[in-house]
């Protein structure tokens, strides 16, 4: 009898050295498993044994952002899928559901998000984003309206833009690629 008590006591600390794995991560692990990414997107792990947050470039071949890279940070908290993943674009880019923080307008990521969807679901409304930008949903207003009012110059602001220029006295990141 106290051979078992002492052998419990030690695989007690035994059990300690192995980390927990959540069902966030578990999900996460099966989502990205089943990625099937178009060749305009790209993913990178800036720490490798970090699946929860990871990096995607999206590269339009197609719309008014055709020929840049738009680069988007993932940060998947342990509550997946419950919470929606959070997403920021790492540039600042002239559209109306981006801000020029990084702030994404994206209806999955707020109000409509289900523990149902996937990382790819939110991969595929980044992309769509960028092939058809929503002015009816706006959080740069001035690009919207720009949008709603005169399309060639919201073109010609965003290619403008994507190049690294100023609009309406705001300086924007190159993101064309190279």
């Amino acid at each position: 009898m106290i051979k078992i008590w002492s052998m419990k006591k030690e695989n007690v600390g035994v059990d300690k050295k192995k980390p927990k794995v959540s069902a966030g991560q578990i999900r996460v692990q099966k989502d990205l498993n089943e990625l099937d990414l178009p060749k305009t997107m790209k993913m990178t792990f800036p720490v490798p044994e970090d699946f929860l947050n990871f990096e995607l470039d999206i590269s339009p071949d197609e719309g008014f952002y055709a020929g840049g890279t738009f680069k988007f940070s993932f940060s998947v908290n342990g509550n997946y899928p419950h919470d929606a993943p959070s997403v920021k674009c790492l540039q600042k880019i002239y559209h109306p559901n981006i801000q020029a923080d990084g702030k994404i307008c994206l209806n999955i990521l707020r109000e409509d998000w289900k523990p149902v969807l996937t990382l790819n679901s939110v991969m595929v409304g980044l992309q769509y984003l960028l092939l058809e930008p929503n002015a009816d949903d706006p959080l740069n207003k001035e690009a919207a309206e720009d949008l709603r009012s005169n399309r060639r110059n919201f073109e010609s602001n965003v290619h403008k833009s994507i190049r690294g220029g100023t609009v309406n006295g705001v300086q924007y990141d190159n993101v064309m690629t190279k």
